[in-house]
């Protein structure tokens, strides 16, 4: 047992100064920053070593905006008396305002030591637990709270919740029970007591009693006590659903009459006939606990109820485009002539979006294409109208407009181009037709094109900000960083320093990510990097910023939304942006592991272009006048509360050049790849970068389980072949008993010993000929052992035979490949990419590219100078 520490005699104060100190904690309470200093001088001035008005001392200065003085004030507090439940419970409010939530927790329960019932610092302690995912403690402390408390409404809601949190369902359930037992004279229509019986009614479907779960709908829905409608119709349909009840049906009915374009009613009406909408279909239906005991493949009784219902609801587009998804042969076609027709009549842009998952079958979408075209004949205008109830020339600029995309999408960009001309010759002022010109041409490879194509759209309304967005993005990937982020200030705030510290500070992950990835393509690793770590500050920034939110909506009962908050909270690095900034983050960190001369080579020399220079001093200008801008200001008043968290501190690494200079690269990758070994274990490119890591750190058993995990996502990919081969190179270094024999006989698993690396090359590219991804990994793999280098170009050269699925994303990697191991055939093969793609000036030479770059850009300057409408900020 701990020795209890013997109450100081330095803490006990007179009449007058104790009063004082209650004054002290009055004013602080009150935020009366100024007079509270003032009376804790008063306090110190006569007891100077007394250590809990030090520490309130400390934590008002703090608050003034004096951090450092009042941190340590409240340290050197803390110091002079350690048995102080203030002190403790000071310490930890600067602590959790510094996001130091582990630390903060520890002086809350230090505080709980010598003053156990006190309820401020217990709820605080609560907060820290919940946010810190303790739940077992947080059950503790909530149990506290509520035998200190137990008239408090809140007391028992946060316990039953925290019960939830920690699995312990059966324990929540007796809570809320406990809870409802007690409540007297509940006013109508109490929402707080509405949402406590919603979430009353979700544990025990939670736990599987829906019966009970049903018993508790009906008779508080009958008594008007929940007031939620449309939450009483759903939980009703889904509990009938998993008692098999013969209400069900008509429940469903009820809730699709209620919305009938809800794609989720209609799944949940399906799967109630133990009927399925297909394997396209299942992501629409993610209704809350709908347990899925149904067919696999959709059934013509599916269809057949679809049909009933657009029949029945003729205005619901949803189970027509439902019954799309099922329906085969003529039945399709006799279905999807109207739906398109429907569509391009009334002029809908983004029909093709909506139904171009159906070209996963390809009858589907020949038969689409089928229809569109015989549409866009039957549309054309005549010379001369033959009838007065012609089409309307709308009808027919949407149909060319449609089969651009259908084209384009297709990969057909000759055909794609000429359609959408066709279209801009027809009307050229339709922002849509030069966006889908600029899209064409993007995937053709033509990125400067492109990104004129979308500033024509832009030029055409100056006011919309999204045009104003995707231009800038267009230019990001055309590589003109510079004149994106000029793109982007039309529309960012005027005072900011620069459009991409006010984009930062709106969390844009889209510019973030985009303007990442344009760094790194043009080789300035270090910008990229500070990129890719803004985009992980974001999500740092989104994880702190639930902390207000596990007091706040226990106090307002929005318990169900709530506990989905920390589920979501939970899987937030599962993000596609964060996956996508982790893993460029952890390439570059390995780039910079393999060759240190890369990191050298940028901290040594200035890698500002002029016109960055001219940038970089207008910006510092810009910060100058932010911050002179308050002192010609009005003085701030004393009381002003500037918070516990610290100011956003200034960035002294602009340049990220910090970042790229760090002494240990891999174990950067591995902080940023840890999250996602646990939350996306579906994807390849994770496991794939784990192993690249872990190999390199000489972690093998580590690299072992992730080269594992991607093998069986997908043996034959390209890139787990490259590692396979290198894993049987690298693991004959590892000889240490136990682990040398455990990882050699996992490594005969992946490639037996009996199979030469050069055989198993061989046989991989023989199964993948026409694959050039495949054929690129063979080559990379030929290289590595050490195969001369006609074999290895001969490899590489397979990729322009007939039959070979070569596209542009593909034949870039490949040439970059060959020309970093100085392959003399590197120019054969961009010239023959360059005839190959038509239409791409990606394999261009970087003079002609560089021409070609100052041609677009003059252009758009004069097109910028005649626009007449300025966008408002």
């Amino acid at each position: 047992m701990s020795k209890v520490l013997p109450i100081p005699a330095k803490r006990h104060l007179p009449s007058k100064e104790a009063t004082l100190f209650k004054e002290l904690l009055t004013l602080y309470e009150t935020r009366q920053l100024k007079k509270a200093l003032k009376t804790a001088d008063q306090i110190l001035k006569k007891f100077p070593e007394h250590g809990e008005t030090i520490c309130m001392k400390g934590l008002v200065l703090t608050h003034m905006g004096k951090r450092e003085e009042g941190i340590d004030l409240v340290k050197k507090g803390v110091r002079l008396d350690l048995t102080s439940h203030i002190v403790w419970h000071v310490f930890g409010l600067i602590q959790k305002g510094e996001k130091n939530y582990e630390e903060a927790l520890k002086s809350y329960t230090q505080a709980l030591r010598f003053d156990k019932d006190n309820i401020n610092i217990l709820r605080d302690a609560a907060q820290l637990q919940t946010q810190l995912r303790h739940y077992d403690s947080l059950v503790e402390t909530r149990h506290t709270l509520l035998k200190i408390r137990p008239t408090l409404r809140q007391h028992w809601i946060a316990l039953a919740v925290a019960y939830h949190l920690n699995g312990n369902l059966s324990e929540a359930r007796k809570t809320l029970e406990h809870y409802e037992l007690t409540l007297k004279n509940v006013a109508d229509y109490d929402i707080e007591h509405s949402e406590t019986l919603l979430y009353h009614i979700r544990i025990l479907e939670e736990m599987e009693d829906y019966s009970e779960a049903l018993a508790l709908l009906d008779v508080n829905s009958k008594s008007r006590a929940i007031v939620d409608r449309a939450a009483i119709m759903e939980f009703r349909a889904r509990l009938l659903s998993k008692l098999k009840s013969e209400e069900a049906e008509h429940a469903w009915r009820s809730l699709i009459e209620h919305n009938p374009d809800s794609h989720e009613y209609y799944s949940g009406y399906l799967s109630n006939q133990g009927l399925s909408l297909g394997e396209m279909c299942r992501g629409l239906w993610n209704m809350h606990l709908l347990i899925q005991t149904i067919a696999e493949t959709p059934t013509p009784e599916a269809l057949a109820i679809l049909r009933q219902f657009s029949s029945q609801q003729p205005k619901a587009i949803a189970p027509r485009r439902l019954a799309l998804d099922i329906a085969t042969g003529e039945e399709f076609r006799e279905l999807v002539q109207p739906y398109l027709y429907s569509g391009l009549t009334k002029g809908i842009p983004s029909l093709f979006v909506d139904i171009k998952s159906l070209y996963l079958d390809t009858s589907k979408r020949d038969t689409i294409e089928e229809i569109v075209e015989a549409a866009l004949v039957e549309f054309t205008p005549a010379a001369e109208p033959t009838s007065p109830e012609s089409v309307e020339p709308t009808t027919y600029l949407w149909t060319l407009y449609f089969l651009a995309q259908h084209y384009s999408h297709l990969s057909r960009s000759k055909k794609a181009l000429e359609t959408i001309e066709v279209a801009l010759a027809h009307t050229p002022t339709l922002p849509e037709l030069h966006t889908c010109k600029g899209r064409i041409l993007k995937r053709a490879g033509d990125l400067l094109g492109a990104a004129k194509c979308i500033n024509d759209a832009r030029l055409l309304d100056g006011q919309d900000r999204f045009l104003n967005t995707k231009t800038a993005k267009y230019l990001l990937r055309a590589g003109c960083i510079e004149e994106a982020n000029a793109m982007l200030g039309m529309f960012t705030k005027k005072d900011a320093v620069s459009p991409s510290s006010d984009l930062e500070d709106m969390q844009s992950l889209l510019y973030l990510i985009e303007e990442g990835d344009a760094h790194y393509r043009s080789g300035k690793l270090n910008l990229a990097l500070k990129k890719y770590h803004a985009v992980q500050k974001v999500f740092n920034e989104i994880e702190d910023d639930q902390y207000d939110f596990h007091g706040y909506n226990i106090r307002k009962f929005t318990l169900n939304i709530y506990t989905k908050l920390v589920q979501w909270e939970d899987r937030l690095r599962s993000h596609p942006g964060y996956i996508k900034a982790a893993l460029s983050a952890s390439q570059i960190y390995l780039s910079i592991h393999d060759d240190p001369s890369i990191a050298k080579a940028i901290v040594s020399s200035p890698q500002l272009t002029d016109a960055e220079k001219k940038a970089k001093k207008k910006a510092k200008k810009a910060a100058q006048k932010v911050q002179e801008e308050p002192k010609k200001g009005s003085a701030p008043s004393a009381n002003e509360d500037k918070g516990l968290e610290p100011a956003q501190p200034k960035d002294d690494d602009p340049e990220g050049i910090k970042l790229i200079d760090v002494s240990d690269p891999l174990e950067q990758a591995a902080k940023l790849l840890q999250p996602l070994t646990t939350l996306v274990k579906d994807n390849i490119d994770i496991w794939i970068t784990v192993y690249d890591v872990a190999i390199r750190r000489k972690k093998v058993l580590q690299a072992l389980q992730a080269l594992n995990h991607a093998r069986s996502l997908d043996a034959e990919h390209p890139e787990v072949h490259v590692r396979s081969l290198h894993f049987r190179q690298a693991i004959t270094a590892v000889s240490s008993e136990p682990i040398g024999s455990v990882v050699k006989e996992a490594s005969q698993k992946i490639i037996p010993d009996e199979l030469s690396a050069v055989t198993y090359n061989g046989q991989y590219l023989q199964r993948h000929a026409s694959d050039p991804l495949a054929a690129f990994a063979a080559a990379r793999v030929a290289w590595e052992l050490k195969e001369p280098i006609r074999e290895v170009e001969q490899i590489v050269f397979t990729v322009l035979q007939d039959g070979s699925q070569l596209d542009i994303s593909a034949a870039l990697k490949i040439s970059k490949f060959l020309a970093d191991i100085k392959s003399e055939r590197a120019e054969e093969l961009r010239s023959a990419c360059n005839s190959r793609f038509e239409s791409s000036t990606v394999f261009q030479s970087a003079t002609q590219l560089e021409t070609l770059k100052r041609q677009v850009l003059s252009n758009e300057e004069e097109a910028t100078k005649e626009e007449d409408t300025t966008p408002a900020s």
